[in-house]
């Protein structure tokens, strides 16, 4: 992995702390798509470990964004993220009202483009772009092919909308094609 835009070694320092700030940050939102309450993970806790590998990451401290380019992989447990891109915007907020605790960065938006394919709550979620906004909780999948499948069943179309907060999803056509679900009835159907 390569860190881009880095002209001294004091720089490439803070600007590699930060980006892993950035990174572990990031993926614990991108992670955060389980029903689980998100937790701090213990030094002990092989599971909650994040791993991401990628041919390049270009981050700057004014660049308000750190990406991942080429063969991106993101991991933590059994939850899985590939891509060709994976960029994080992030944005100051104010963490206190005294001055002793300073503004920090948090995660605004997570955009990966490009062969996405994600693995998380038993489901699989294809499509050629997702974006996922941390403030409303709501990722988009798009694309012409984009898919989610859950066991036996699946739901496909150009835009998928998943609202977390309360687990709605809008499904909705583009040019030729249509919506297109498959559900399993467990032998209770139209029959």
């Amino acid at each position: 992995m390569k860190i881009l835009c880095c002209n001294t070694s004091i720089y490439r320092f803070f600007s590699a702390s930060k980006a892993v700030f950035l990174i572990t940050t990031v993926l614990m939102t991108v992670f955060a798509f389980a029903d689980d309450p998100p937790t701090d993970p213990g030094p002990n806790d092989a599971g909650k470990k994040i791993h991401i590998t990628s041919d390049s990451l270009v981050t700057g401290n004014d660049a308000k964004y750190a990406e991942f380019i080429g063969n991106v992989k993101a991991t933590q447990g059994t939850d899985v993220i590939t891509a060709d891109r994976l960029k994080i915007f992030f944005q100051k907020t104010p963490q206190s009202n005294d001055n002793l605790i300073a503004d920090q960065e948090s995660i605004a938006k997570i955009v990966a483009i490009g062969n996405v394919t994600m693995h998380f709550d038993n489901k699989v979620a294809v499509a050629e772009q997702a974006v996922y906004i941390t403030e409303t909780r709501v990722l988009v999948l798009s694309g012409p092919n984009s898919k989610i499948v859950s066991g036996s069943d699946s739901v496909a179309g150009e835009k998928i909308t998943i609202h977390r907060a309360n687990g709605r999803i809008n499904v909705e056509s583009g040019g030729e094609k249509r919506v297109n679900a498959v559900f399993f009835s467990g032998g209770k159907g139209l029959k």
